[in-house]
C-alpha cells in the first residue's frame, strides 16, 4: 500500500520498516507524505478503522517532483549514488552523475550529502496518480531491495578486507616475535 518512495519521512529507513512498525501497532498509519490522504485512507479501510489527517509533523503532501543534477557543477563524488535508495542516479568517481528521471521517486535523499549542492529538486509537470504509485511500487521495492543488497555486501567487502589485513598485521607481528626469540635462544650460551 505504501508508495515505497523509501524517502524516511515517516520517521523509519524506508517503507517496509514503516510498514511493520504499523502492523505491530508501534507506529501511527498517518505518517506517510507521498502517500497522502489517499494511503492513509486505504491503511485505514484495511485496520478496519477511520481514517486520521495526514501528521504534518513528517513533511507534507506535494506534487510528484524529481531530482536533477546540475551536471555543469557535479565534481563526481558518488555520495549521491549511495544516498538513493532506489539507484536512480547512475555516474561514477571524479565523473559527472545523473538521474534517471523514470526511476527517481522524489525523496530527496540525495540532497545532504553533495557537497557541492548540484542537485535541485523539480515538479515533474504531473498531477498526484495513487493508481501510478500502486503500479511503480513493486518496481520501486525491488530496486530498494538490490540497492540494500549490494550495500550490504560492499560492506561485508570491506569489513572482510579489514579482518584480512589486520589478520595479516598480526601474522607479521608474531612472526617477527618468533624470528628474535630464535635469535634469542640461538645466542643463548649453554
Amino acid at each position: 500500500m505504501l508508495p515505497q518512495t523509501q524517502c524516511g519521512q515517516c520517521g523509519y529507513s524506508g517503507c517496509r520498516p514503516y510498514a511493520d512498525a504499523i502492523a505491530r501497532g508501534e507506529a501511527p498509519f498517518n505518517q506517510c507524505p507521498p502517500g497522502g490522504d489517499e494511503v492513509i485512507a486505504e491503511i485505514a479501510a484495511l485496520l478496519g478503522i477511520s481514517a486520521i489527517p495526514l501528521n504534518t509533523a513528517h513533511g507534507l503532501t506535494t506534487l510528484p517532483t524529481v531530482a536533477r543534477i546540475k551536471e555543469s557543477e557535479c565534481i563526481g563524488c558518488t555520495l549521491c549514488l549511495a544516498a538513493c535508495p532506489v539507484d536512480a542516479i547512475v555516474g561514477a568517481r571524479k565523473l559527472m552523475h545523473t538521474v534517471i528521471a523514470a526511476e527517481c521517486t522524489g525523496c530527496a535523499l540525495c540532497l545532504p550529502p553533495c557537497p557541492v549542492d548540484c542537485i535541485v529538486m523539480e515538479l515533474t509537470g504531473a498531477e498526484r496518480d495513487r493508481n501510478q504509485q500502486r503500479n511503480d511500487a513493486p518496481q520501486l521495492r525491488e530496486r530498494f531491495h538490490a540497492h540494500q543488497l549490494r550495500h550490504a555486501k560492499r560492506e561485508q567487502l570491506r569489513r572482510d578486507r579489514a579482518a584480512s589485513a589486520a589478520a595479516a598485521r598480526k601474522k607479521t607481528i608474531i612472526d617477527k616475535a618468533l624470528v628474535r626469540a630464535k635469535v634469542r635462544l640461538a645466542n643463548r650460551k649453554p
